[in-house]
């Protein structure tokens, strides 16, 4: 029973976050010249026909997704390219989006349609960089542990899109940002990396961070990072000023959702965050620390309740040929935290439908897992320290799979106690 109904709540969450629901409302006022429709992410091609379907006029535009995430437009086109890691498709794309955007006058708009995933699907080094180098940065980046605001501040260092500078190759032209958030705090600018949006921090900031996460950057890059070229328009610069930015989903907005189909089915939910950050098991450890006195001592919450939290965990690469991902990774820790407890449950999963680089979205726990693992011949904390959540929970069938959703508000955890 207790699957099922942390499944549904999933469900809607992510449908709460679909782009047609957001996008209808936040129409930008149409221009007297052209519209043309750019953007990136894994959400962008959904995002990309619900606003072909609401946009009454011309249009024409250039959107680049995920593999596997397309969609069916009319007059935008699609083109997909590599998630996390860029790859050539990627930089044929952002090659064309900047010429795409070349020679507007002040009476056309821009609506760029950003959403989490645009950062490795836009690869653009800066000068003296190259392909490879843009993917070693993005890998060092990914297995450090740095949140996501830290890696957007360094990603942008060595790119000639990101932190506004997609804006402002569109300048004179008005630009309207429509934005799926996947980020914590729900700040425009950090998701994507920001490309129509100015990034606030410094290049120095962007230094201090690198050597505090002790990336391994290749020379090329550290030793841009050393300089000043490249420098990124400042958020107050006048070519923004006619700008805008709507959110049209975030992880607030599914979390509420998910709470009201809970008070529907007689339980209390209680929100704890939508915007939680650090390491995926030590996130973990909290929170089931707060489920065991809720299941022991009916303390903070009385049960039952579910525990509903979003945001963007991080996981530091501690072993080799792990299959990983950060929500099965919290999961496997709090199915640890909970060993032999009855009563507590739990779900955790990205709400773009794929956890990391595999083909789920999360996984299912409860106080079996670990005992079940250990039945199939997993020790729990060998493949927690091994970075392997996605074999344990697969041995055990507890993998979440829902295929692309078409959105994307990041994290998704929920847990239960009956």
């Amino acid at each position: 029973m207790n699957r099922p109904l942390l499944e549904q709540m999933f469900h809607h969450a992510v449908a709460e976050a679909q782009p047609a629901r957001g996008i209808a409302r936040h129409l930008p006022e149409k221009p007297k010249g052209r519209t043309l429709v750019i953007g990136a992410g894994k959400a962008s091609a959904q995002m990309a026909r619900a606003f072909e379907a609401a946009w009454e006029g011309p249009l024409t535009g250039l959107v680049v997704t995920r593999y596997g995430y397309g969609q069916a437009c009319e007059r935008i086109e699609i083109v997909e390219a590599s998630h996390p890691v860029p790859d050539e498709a990627g930089l044929r794309a952002a090659r064309r989006l900047g010429e795409f955007v070349a020679g507007l006058t002040p009476d056309d708009l821009v609506v760029a349609l950003i959403s989490g995933g645009g950062s490795a699907l836009l690869p653009a080094p800066a000068p003296g960089l190259t392909l490879a180098d843009e993917q070693a940065i993005n890998r060092a980046l990914l297995a450090s542990g740095a949140p996501i605001s830290v890696m957007n501040l360094i990603r942008n260092q060595f790119s000639t899109l990101k932190g506004g500078r997609l804006a402002a190759l569109c300048a004179p032209a008005r630009v309207a940002t429509l934005v799926v958030s996947d980020v914590p705090g729900d700040d425009p600018s950090l998701v994507a990396s920001g490309p129509t949006i100015p990034l606030a921090g410094s290049r120095e900031l962007a230094r201090k961070y690198a050597n505090l996460y002790r990336l391994e950057l290749p020379q090329a890059a550290r030793e841009l990072l050393a300089g000043e070229d490249n420098p990124a328009p400042a958020p107050d610069d006048p070519i923004f000023i006619r700008n805008s930015v709507s959110t049209i989903a975030s992880a607030a907005l599914s979390l509420d959702a998910a709470a009201r189909l809970a008070g529907e089915r007689g339980i209390e939910a209680a929100i704890l965050s939508d915007s939680i950050e650090g390491e995926s098991r030590d996130v973990a450890q909290v929170l089931a620390a707060m489920a065991r006195e809720i299941a022991l001592r009916n303390r903070p919450f009385k049960k039952p309740v579910v525990l509903l939290s979003g945001g963007e965990t991080t996981v530091t690469l501690r072993g080799s040929g792990g299959r990983g991902g950060r929500n099965a990774e919290f999961l496997l820790a709090f199915a640890i935290a909970i060993d032999g407890m009855e009563g507590i449950s739990a779900l955790a999963a990205d709400t773009d439908g794929i956890d990391g680089s595999e083909a789920n979205a999360g996984a299912y726990a409860d106080g079996s897992t670990a005992t079940r693992l250990r039945k199939a011949g997993i020790d729990p904390l060998a493949a927690l320290a091994g970075n392997d959540a996605w074999g344990a929970f697969h041995a055990i069938g507890d993998l979440v799979t829902t295929g692309p959703t078409g959105t994307n508000v990041n994290d998704f955890r929920s847990i239960l106690v009956a």
